[in-house]
């Protein structure tokens, strides 16, 4: 981690996490780059979730993994003197059927991986919990097959499979750290109750060791599923007093998706005491001060 810390007073123009039509997004690449141009971005990070060995419809396909590194590498060339573009993946980590993270960034020379869970379980597809996407009847569903409707269990195995993610694989930011509440909206569990701030403290303890970066992540607010950024206030303040460095990003599945709310995200972490974002630039990862 560097520690040179580069100030400024403007609003954080960076973004690293974006999926485009290689994966789960609407456009191609290029109209992602032509709206971080238009925007005054200084960098654009491409994290097309990584190829999965099953049939799915929002993770890269093997047979495009070529022309989407040759296309990135591409862009990297036309828009030089525009703006940074960035190659990377976001990562799946689910126990014995992904692919290790530190190979596949040798292999594909990205610049970053973001770490994420989406589905919870492991050894074979049919045995994925989906916690992810528009509809919370699949979240429902998957809590009542896999865990017989024990929520506790349930959340328990998300943040213990995160903490698979961090003593097994290397990576550089960790993505929307506890999306695990976006379909329980106030149902099932509540954030400040013991058993989840317990979970919530022994990942973050992980997290300060492993000195990964903390995605702030917008898109739960601007889609309507979730009343706070992944991760929340709580979790928030924890971060800044274990000094665990965070990152801003809108996990733009659409091309004007790639500032949305990121004025409220550096409002929301200023409140929590936190004074600087990581970005990356020129190879390495870097301090960006937002006071």
């Amino acid at each position: 981690m560097n520690d040179k810390t580069a100030k400024s007073n403007n609003a954080f123009p960076y973004n690293y996490h974006t999926h485009s039509l290689y994966s789960d997004g609407s456009h191609e690449p290029r109209a992602y780059v032509q709206e971080a141009v238009a925007f005054g971005f200084k960098s654009i990070g491409f994290s097309e979730h990584s190829v999965l060995p099953f049939d799915n419809t929002f993770a890269l396909k093997p047979e495009s993994v070529k022309a989407y590194t040759a296309e990135i590498s591409r862009l990297q060339k036309e828009f030089s003197g525009q703006t940074e573009v960035l190659l990377a993946l976001e990562a799946d980590y689910i126990p014995v059927l992904s692919n290790g993270f530190s190979a596949l960034k040798q292999e594909l020379k990205l610049d970053y991986i973001i770490g994420s869970v989406h589905l919870v379980g492991n050894s074979y597809p049919d045995n994925l919990w989906f916690i992810d996407g528009p509809n919370r009847e699949t979240y429902d569903e998957g809590l009542k097959r896999f865990f017989n409707g024990d929520i506790r269990k349930a959340v328990k195995s998300y943040w213990h499979q995160i903490n698979g993610m961090l003593e097994t694989e290397t990576f550089d930011i960790i993505g929307h750290l506890d999306k695990i509440k976006m379909h329980n909206q106030g149902r099932w569990f509540r954030e400040e109750e013991t058993w989840y701030t317990g979970l919530v403290n022994e990942t973050l303890a992980l997290i300060a060791e492993k000195e990964v970066i903390v995605e702030v992540n917008t898109r739960g607010i601007y889609k309507r599923r979730s009343d706070s950024f992944f991760p929340g206030e709580y979790i928030l303040r924890i971060i800044r007093e274990r000094n665990i460095p965070v990152t801003i990003s809108s996990d733009a599945h659409q091309p004007h998706e790639i500032r949305l709310l990121f004025d409220e995200a550096l409002t929301e972490l200023k409140k929590c005491g936190i004074l600087a974002v990581s970005r990356f630039a020129n190879g390495s990862w870097s301090e960006y001060g937002i006071c």
